[in-house]
């Protein structure tokens, strides 16, 4: 006969492989989702559960539905009576403030203005925030 029988050969690489060298690729993206999405969300989740807990009366906030309302009230943990309009109150959840815009300056803390240059007379620019002079 001309047709010669083929013989099957070992290849390069075994079937198994190690698995170390197989889940390593699966570990490495892993780690770079943790650090490029997992934890920046949970950080700005951590500064939204925080900036919800510290609203008090007279805080101007934005909500969900982006209207802009002054917190007339604290109900309870999860609720706050919002101010709308002149007369106008509705009750609102706590979770659906998206932003806080101003914080009330309390009575014993100056003008309410805050000073056109901080560093004014300090010698102040960017070399004065650097050397803090």
């Amino acid at each position: 006969m001309f047709v010669s029988t083929a013989w099957a050969q070992a290849g390069g690489a075994a079937a198994g492989g190690d698995p170390l060298l197989t889940f390593a690729p699966l570990v490495l993206i892993f780690i770079v989702f943790y650090f490029l999405l997992i934890r920046p969300q949970q950080k700005k989740a951590k500064q939204h559960r925080e900036m919800v807990q510290a609203l008090r009366r007279g805080d101007k906030v934005v909500t969900g539905g982006g209207i802009i309302a002054t917190v007339a009230k604290v109900v309870n943990e999860s609720e706050v009576l919002l101010e709308i309009a002149e007369g106008v109150r509705v009750r609102h959840l706590r979770a659906q403030i998206t932003d806080v815009l101003t914080k009330p300056v309390p009575a014993g803390e100056g003008s309410g203005t805050p000073p056109a240059n901080e560093n004014a007379g300090k010698g102040g620019g960017m070399l004065g925030k650097l050397f803090n002079k």
